[in-house]
């Protein structure tokens, strides 16, 4: 499936894109395991979150739906979960892999898990090296990749776990084997990431106690089934915030976004280019922050993006590259090599695609300098990344020509109606097989 993006169009408007992966994923994985029925609104019916759901129906688990965007989850109890028949896929995600090598680590029976071309070059030796060290048995394919397979009947002990990397699923992965691990187990981070794991487990009653970088919990304790509204997702949000800002005449809110302040670099990182973004009607939802955000069209200027903001953007940069690409000046970005192991190497991937564009963009082992220009026309390949094809799609409203993007097959992973709500704000996208 490829994108053909007319050159053009406008971006006005009011619009609610999708929830919150993050969000979308946890609320499944706690609500199984949680006492009770759980209820989910605003669920991302993306392929990335159904394939969470999926795990945990073939752990025994009953889940209704979803139907538009509400899943109701009947809860087995923490030691509910049953053996699957056969291996658990779990596609293209990565948050689904790591968070339930977690969960899975202490339970009683084996679990292999598998995943898509994608996913089976990605790390796991990331999550197996500190459950090891909690006394799970893990094995990974050559060179700590996919399959995963969990070895049940383990008893795990609490630890305490320095990350070496600022991740959120590897974090979070920790915590949730906590859950079945004997004493405390806590983790610190060498720079902050996102917390929903924290914040849910406390909406479900467990509580976890968070000091600066490092997060911890006892083992042994119960969740009680809770009501989560998932706000929509920031990172699929960001796509339209640089469409607004890059886009003369443009005016577009886009609504009940969350604004999790481990989540807003993207905002901050386009107010320090010139963006001119407002959050209005601020308010809190099952613990985690929303706002409506208004965007209008800015002239945005080249930056050196502050390292402190890397990992709390670290979803957003193809399309932070686009904005950059139409600023003035250079952005140079650093300390980014996680972009390199992601669904692409988006560092590469991105560089490669806007040079075809016309925009001199330099990649360096951690990041890229990209220097503002014409965006020209041509044929660029997102390698099946669904944020790379969305980026060069939003790129397309200050291109002189239209932009093909091939491999654009893995959008609906966590953006399935971008092309609707795309068209509806004013862009011209065309989907063609």
């Amino acid at each position: 499936m490829k994108f053909i993006a007319k050159a053009g169009g406008q971006v006005e408007g009011q619009v609610r894109v999708p929830g919150d992966k993050s969000i979308s994923h946890r609320s499944i994985m706690l609500g199984a395991i949680a006492d009770g029925v759980t209820t989910v609104d605003g669920f991302l019916e993306g392929e990335d979150a159904l394939c969470t759901l999926k795990a945990f129906r073939a752990l025994g688990v009953v889940i209704e739906g979803p139907e538009n965007g509400r899943v109701v989850i009947h809860g087995v109890g923490r030691d509910g979960l049953q053996a699957p028949s056969e291996d658990i896929y779990v596609g293209n995600s990565g948050t689904s892999m790591r968070l339930l090598a977690g969960l899975l680590a202490g339970q009683a029976f084996d679990v292999t898990m598998t995943g898509d071309e994608s996913l089976t070059k990605r790390p796991m030796e990331r999550v197996a090296a500190p459950l090891r060290m909690m006394g799970a048995v893990v094995e990974t394919a050559e060179g700590g990749r996919p399959p995963l397979t969990l070895r049940g009947g383990q008893q795990l002990k609490g630890i305490h776990y320095d990350l070496p990397m600022a991740s959120a699923q590897v974090k979070s992965c920790v915590l949730l084997a906590g859950l079945y691990a004997e004493g405390e187990t806590s983790t610190t981070e060498p720079a902050p990431t996102r917390d929903h794991s924290e914040r849910m487990l406390r909406g479900f009653g467990y509580p976890v106690e968070v000091k600066g970088a490092t997060a911890r919990l006892q083992g042994g304790g119960r969740l009680q089934g809770v009501h989560i509204d998932v706000p929509a997702d920031i990172s699929s949000a960001a796509f339209f915030m640089v469409a607004a800002s890059i886009t003369p005449g443009a005016d577009l809110t886009l609504e009940h976004v969350g604004v999790n302040p481990t989540r807003t670099g993207v905002i901050d990182i386009l107010k320090a280019m010139g963006a001119d973004i407002t959050l209005l009607n601020h308010r809190e939802v099952g613990g985690e922050p929303v706002a409506d955000i208004r965007v209008r069209h800015a002239a945005l200027k080249g930056i050196d993006i502050p390292e402190h903001l890397v990992p709390l953007a670290i979803d957003e940069f193809p399309v932070l590259f686009v904005a950059a690409s139409c600023a003035s000046g250079q952005t140079v970005l650093t300390g980014a090599e996680e972009l390199r192991v992601k669904e692409s190497d988006r560092i590469q991937v991105m560089a490669e695609g806007l040079a075809t564009l016309g925009i001199d963009a330099q990649p360096t082992p951690d990041g890229i300098a990209i220097q503002g220009g014409e965006l020209g026309e041509g044929t660029v390949y997102s390698h099946h990344d669904h944020r790379i094809a969305m980026s060069f799609a939003v790129a397309s409203l200050r291109a002189k020509g239209p932009i093909v993007i091939e491999g654009c097959d893995n959008v609906a992973t966590s953006f399935p109606n971008f092309v609707e709500l795309a068209t509806k704000v004013g862009m011209n996208l065309e989907v063609a097989e």
